[in-house]
């Protein structure tokens, strides 16, 4: 295990008690931010599959160790539960009595049918905080459709924006909506524990794929609804990526009282500061396309490490275009700690997991590894103990298959 992720000081969450319903992304990076830091998640899945995360990329064949899972699903705990049954609902009903949160990504109206809407909780448990991740919302024309992040992407505007109009529409291959949403859900859920030290009572609190993926373009979104005009950072007239001879670039021509001056600089050209269609930042989106093709010139005339020497005497926003293999193997990225490695416990997993720990910093406390990502039900036993059913019922609980 990583040293950064260990502590000696009590956790911010130690206490709380999270009944996790959630699947694939949106809920379960939600849900491990909160175990990172002391919460005792329960996950609850179905027997037999648990969350589609174990199977939806093929990997292993039992899915206990599948990657995409255990980058989601570490410090949590697991019980295969039959919900159809009533004695299986029953035992989500103990937990969530002595429970804090209970989270959700279903589609609209999915936990309600269960038996497990709020309007339901509450009436066991008024200090209860029902948190829901959805693809769009819990009303309204597209309610209905299940939250993906793709689709996500498509309907909020987020697609379509190119840093060149002739480039071709295209998906952005990271789960940007799922992560997005899953840290608003994290950020609803803390205030409304804070909210609940004020008054007693719990809530009810949601996010959207939809509406995450809008916010995060507030800057953007801002300049359209008060002025009409699209604001789109990428396509700045002095900002690009740029091919080398091994490689490529990229450069933020921003920031400074005459960047085109200090580029010129840099790639040992004239100053095109002085032309007069260069002078003016509107000149210079004009022409962007000549401004452009004389950088690809030059920066194709040499290597990578040669240009960002150049790039950083003049103090100008640069950075080498890096795949993910070699950013996990930078120096920085060793040196921030963000890499994390965890002698798996769980049963059937025996090898060494690791993964992508947490990007906050807290001088008083850290996260720490209580649990490897669990098997499906791994915990099953030990939380029907902690509830108070003795060993003779769990047998028989198990007979029945409510409990696998």
């Amino acid at each position: 295990m990583n040293a950064h992720t260990t502590t000696p000081v009590a956790q911010p969450l130690t206490g709380i008690k999270v009944i996790d319903f959630t699947q694939v992304m949106l809920g379960p990076c939600a849900t491990q931010v909160l175990a990172d830091y002391g919460a005792d998640v329960i996950k609850i899945e179905r027997p037999g599959a648990g969350d589609l995360s174990r199977t939806s990329i093929a990997d292993d064949p039992d899915g206990l160790n599948n990657p995409v899972f255990c980058s989601l699903n570490r410090n949590k705990r697991s019980i295969a539960l039959d919900l159809r049954n009533p004695a299986g609902k029953e035992i989500v009903y103990s937990l969530i009595r002595n429970a804090d949160v209970v989270v959700n990504n279903f589609r609209a109206g999915v936990m309600e049918r269960m038996g497990f809407g709020y309007e339901d909780l509450v009436k066991i448990n008024p200090r209860i905080i029902c948190a829901f991740g959805s693809g769009f919302g819990q009303s309204g024309p597209l309610s209905h459709k299940g939250g993906q992040d793709v689709l996500a992407q498509a309907l909020s505007g987020v697609m379509a924006r190119r840093a060149d109009p002739s480039l071709p529409l295209s998906i952005y291959p990271t789960a940007l909506a799922d992560y997005t949403a899953g840290m608003h859900l994290v950020q609803a859920i803390l205030l409304a524990l804070l909210q609940r030290e004020r008054t007693g009572a719990g809530q009810q609190v949601s996010v959207s794929l939809y509406d995450s993926m809008l916010a995060m373009q507030m800057q953007e979104a801002a300049m359209w609804l008060q002025r009409r005009r699209d604001l789109n950072w990428a396509a700045f007239p002095l900002t690009g990526v740029f091919e080398t001879t091994d490689g490529a670039l990229v450069l933020v021509g921003a920031f400074k009282a005459n960047p085109l001056r200090d580029i010129c600089a840099a790639l040992e050209l004239p100053d095109l500061s002085e032309e007069a269609r260069y002078a003016t930042f509107a000149g210079q989106v004009e022409h962007k396309a000549d401004l452009q093709a004389r950088f690809r010139e030059r920066f194709r005339s040499n290597t990578t490490a040669f240009w960002l020497a150049r790039l950083e005497e003049q103090d100008l926003l640069c950075a080498p275009v890096q795949n993910l293999p070699e950013a996990l193997a930078s120096e920085q990225t060793a040196t921030n700690g963000t890499v994390i490695e965890l002698d798996a416990t769980a049963e059937g997993i025996n090898e060494p997991v690791r993964l992508i720990g947490t990007p906050l910093t807290m001088s008083a406390c850290g996260f720490q590894i209580r649990h490897a990502p669990p098997s499906l039900g791994e915990h099953g036993e030990e939380i029907l103990h902690e509830l108070g059913y003795d060993s003779a019922r769990i047998e028989d609980l198990k007979r029945e298959r409510i409990v696998v």
